[in-house]
């Protein structure tokens, strides 16, 4: 029999209201104007790959859809550009979601940066075959910044689970 980690807990299932509240605020982190910084991580999609590989059933591709035609929208980009993009990364999730339980923290960025490299390359690739400008070289470096925020939005979205079901006096959390 396969032990687990000691360090491993299990979960309390995740509130429904959680996960669109944090899809929601991704959502407006994204829609904050920053001006034009081409190395910006994406929030929205750290958080939806986060939701695909932790709920699968729950935050699917049909949502990654829906949120990337809202940020298409708002970024007057072309339209199904981000969606797509969304889509790739939420099936990508989906399909790496059994395997991302064993490594840590560190190794589940690992796991998922080439996740978040190819969404971008289809972002790029699809904005210049449309006839768009080239961002710029700092682009290359967004999907390493969105691997290097797994750690902290693991730690974050999953800390509401890992409270005890129960509470009393003799528990302190």
């Amino acid at each position: 029999m396969i032990m687990p980690r000691a360090a491993e807990r299990l979960l309390l299932p995740a509130n429904p209201w959680f996960i669109a509240f944090t899809l929601f605020v991704a959502l407006l982190i994204d829609m904050v104007p920053m001006g034009r910084l081409a190395a910006m991580p994406d929030v929205l999609a750290v958080v939806l790959v986060f939701w695909g590989v932790h709920q699968p059933r729950r935050v699917g591709v049909l949502w990654a859809f829906v949120f990337g035609l809202f940020i298409d929208v708002h970024d007057g980009a072309v339209l199904g550009q981000h969606a797509l993009a969304y889509s790739a990364l939420s099936f990508g999730a989906i399909a790496l979601h059994r395997r991302m339980a064993w490594f840590s923290l560190v190794g589940q960025a690992v796991q998922i940066l080439p996740l978040f490299v190819a969404a971008h390359v289809l972002t790029l690739v699809v904005r210049m075959a449309v006839g768009g400008m080239w961002p710029g070289w700092s682009v290359l470096l967004v999907p390493f910044l969105e691997a290097a925020l797994w750690p902290v939005a693991c730690v974050l979205l999953l800390a509401p689970q890992r409270r005890a079901p129960d509470r009393d006096a003799h528990r302190p959390l």
